[in-house]
């Protein structure tokens, strides 16, 4: 769940981003899991989901790392956020995510899906999935 203000726009990474709606300081905690905001799928219920959806899972999930077989959706504009190796965000803990510097007021924020998607492969270009999050492992399936 996200714990600051944000907005959803076109993207010069990539699509739409998520971006904040006010400043933010650096080490702030930004976001954190919440069963309220945070849906777990698990791994196995993807095969019996409309193709949509299957989609729509591969491309805004990312695998829950304490609850091996299950992948988190983001309820709110946090599934927007677009990935970066140079972010300015730290989701290095698994359940939250802080502030790398300051953001200002309109600024993308970014995170390294690395960080939380041991899977993640990053973008094939050319490929129908290249605008996934990385998905390596659903992608396969």
């Amino acid at each position: 769940m996200l714990l600051i203000s944000t907005y959803v726009a076109p993207s010069g990474i990539e699509g739409l981003g998520v971006f904040a709606d006010d400043f933010i300081s650096a080490g702030s905690l930004i976001w954190r899991l919440d069963a309220k905001f945070d849906i777990l799928v698990p791994d196995t219920e993807l095969p019996t989901l409309p193709p949509h959806m299957q989609m729509y899972l591969k491309r805004y999930s990312f695998p829950h790392l304490e609850l091996p077989g299950y992948r988190v959706i983001d309820v709110d504009n946090g599934k927007y956020m677009n990935h970066s190796l140079t972010p300015n965000t730290d989701f290095r803990i698994f359940d939250r995510g802080y502030a790398l510097m300051d953001i200002a007021r309109g600024e993308e924020i970014t995170c390294n899906y690395h960080e939380f998607d041991p899977g993640f492969a990053g973008f094939l270009t050319g490929e129908p999935e290249a605008a996934l999050n990385g998905s390596a492992s659903l992608l396969a399936r």
